[in-house]
């Protein structure tokens, strides 16, 4: 018997598919971990539904010889465990999919599934060895299977994952696996679904990461002293991360009863020495505002993990958008510096958490690090983080007798001290204060104080996070995107193929660089893509440069758009067809 897909493929896309509760993300968690230590570069995005039990869950797993790290439609294998597959996995099964499932489970709604149906005895085999529980683990071993390796790194995962419960347990998984994995060799004999592993990649030292990861370990390499949130997905990762982490770390995590309570405790953290950061999503953003204000007007450093999902409101709350850019730019009453940063990749979300702190600190402002569900949720393998090259240095001076917390200089930044740091007294007021932080209705005071703390505008500037460019020098077309949307432009540009067309993908949204509108002025044609409907981003470099946007692409279903979504979008922009 052969499985219909062919072998030794360039790339696999895999999607499993489950109820909740049934085991999806630790099937995902073993698939991942087995298939990179057998030398494969693998991607893996989660969606979920936002209950606890029921519903269905899904993730989506690519695993090619080379770097992959891009969300596509394409499905070539699906692995549905229960009924209730949803809707927009359905639309993404073709007539090349290869459906590998237990008929039992799905009882009348295999006529939903295109493709070829395998149907493997899944439960069958799961009885005999206990239960239906052992179905997932079953699954994960005909595709370790079907590629032909992997088993050894997979028991471990059952050794570490069910430590200190019934051993039992442990060994009724490994033999699940064992017996799924014979299925999956039946199919294709000695060979494999996928060509070789690359030798490079399979020899690298390479870590796999997820984007809750890479921002909790990029901030905790900083200097991360002191994290508090009230608890809101997708940003609740973080905010777990930290905790399990607290003890070894020797840092302090708290969850707060309400969002207003969680900035301000980071704020008071800050004032007396501790790196603090919350971490929220869009509506618990909207609360903590007044102490965004607060942060701006005491110069207290404070960073701000921005995780969007899709609103108003609760909205869709395990889905994706990048529709909070016009509240993290504007919220907060008064006008007050800030930075804005979305990372464009795992890498840079690592590297760009450690630069929050480091701008915080030294320009004493609110930072706020965009991400996204899908971000979150995304894994892949990637090279080591250099935790060294994200060290960031104190900036906090010994406060004399003639100190002045509020000192007037000409780039805006005055000396920062902390409370017992020396004997001179650190103010610190939410009212407009002179530069000791005494309270005072001084008309011209309160000018040159404005003027104070806006000059950090200017001065970031030698700090400031250049575009990525990606394409040729000589353009004609020039490709925004900002945030999570890098990879997945990055590769719907190498599928088109365009010699004309270069790829500007922002990291840093606020303060943007002084020079960008000169940029913008040598494409003829210029198209955004965005994860809202109103184009914030757009109206952003129009605000600040002047010139007008071509075509803005806007994704906002709660859904992450595709490789092929995008494709088909940009091909039509790229054409001159009016979407």
């Amino acid at each position: 018997m052969t499985i219909p897909i062919g072998k030794s493929r360039k790339e696999i896309s895999l999607v499993l598919c489950g109820a909740a509760g049934q085991g999806v993300q630790t099937v995902e968690e073993l698939l991942i971990r087995a298939i990179r230590h057998i030398g494969y570069s693998v991607f893996a995005s989660r969606e979920y539904m936002s209950r606890v039990r029921g519903g269905n869950n899904s993730t989506e797993i690519r695993i090619s010889p080379w770097p992959i790290r891009a969300f596509v439609d394409r499905i070539d294998i699906a692995v549905p465990l229960s009924l209730g597959v949803r809707d927009n996995i359905l639309r993404r099964i073709s007539k090349e999919t290869v459906v590998i499932c237990d008929q039992e489970d799905l009882g009348g709604e295999i006529e939903k599934f295109r493709g070829s149906i395998l149907n493997v005895n899944i439960n069958e085999v799961a009885r005999e060895i206990g239960g239906k529980v052992f179905s997932n683990f079953i699954a994960a071993g005909v595709i370790l299977g079907l590629i032909g390796g992997g088993m050894e790194s997979a028991k471990a995962f059952c050794d570490e994952k069910f430590s200190g419960k019934k051993e039992k347990l442990a060994e009724q998984n490994k033999v699940a696996l064992e017996r799924g994995y014979v299925i999956g060799r039946s199919y294709i004999g000695d060979d494999s679904i996928l060509l070789p592993p690359d030798q490079a990649i399979r020899s690298a030292q390479r870590v796999v990461m997820s984007g809750t990861e890479a921002v909790s370990l990029g901030a905790l390499s900083a200097g991360c002293s002191f994290v508090t949130a009230y608890p809101m997905s997708p940003a609740t990762g973080v905010l777990t991360f930290m905790a399990q982490k607290a003890k070894e770390m020797e840092i302090i995590v708290e969850q707060a009863e309400d969002e207003i309570a969680a900035i301000n405790m980071a704020i008071g953290a800050s004032y007396s020495g501790a790196r603090s950061m919350v971490t929220t999503s869009g509506g618990g953003f909207d609360l903590m505002c007044e102490g965004v204000s607060l942060a701006g007007v005491m110069e207290t450093p404070v960073v701000i993990h921005l995780a969007q999902r899709p609103g108003p409101a609760t909205g869709m709350a395990t889905r994706t958008e990048q529709g909070d850019l016009n509240v993290a730019l504007y919220g907060g009453h008064g006008e007050f510096p800030r930075a804005v940063l979305a990372p464009a990749s795992l890498e840079e979300a690592f590297r760009l958490s450690s630069k929050a702190f480091y701008l915080a600190d030294t320009y004493q402002i609110p930072v706020i690090l965009m991400t996204d569900q899908y971000f979150l949720n995304t894994y892949y393998d990637m090279a080591m983080p250099d935790v060294k090259g994200t060290l960031v240095p104190p900036a906090i001076v010994e406060a004399n007798d003639n100190y002045r917390r509020y000192e007037i200089t000409h780039d805006g930044i005055s000396p920062r001290a902390v409370p017992g740091y020396g004997n001179g007294l650190v103010g610190a007021d939410s009212h407009e204060h002179d530069e000791i932080g005494h309270v005072y209705e001084d008309f011209d005071l309160r000018e040159r104080m404005v003027q104070k703390r806006l000059r950090k505008i200017e001065s970031m500037q030698k700090d400031i996070e250049e575009p990525l460019l990606i394409g040729p020098e000589d353009f004609r077309t020039l490709i925004i995107g900002w945030g999570s949307s890098f990879h997945i432009i990055e590769e719907t540009l190498e599928f088109i193929g365009r010699s004309d067309t270069v790829l500007m993908h922002f990291q840093q949204i606020y303060p943007l660089p002084q020079n960008i509108g000169m940029k913008l002025e040598q494409a003829q044609k210029i198209i955004v893509i965005e994860g809202n409907k109103t184009g914030q981003f757009a109206r952003l470099l129009t605000q600040h440069t002047g010139r007008m946007i071509d075509y803005v692409l806007p994704y906002y279903s709660g859904l992450q758009f595709s490789v092929e979504q995008l494709t088909r979008d940009l091909d039509s922009c790229l054409n001159g067809e009016v979407l």
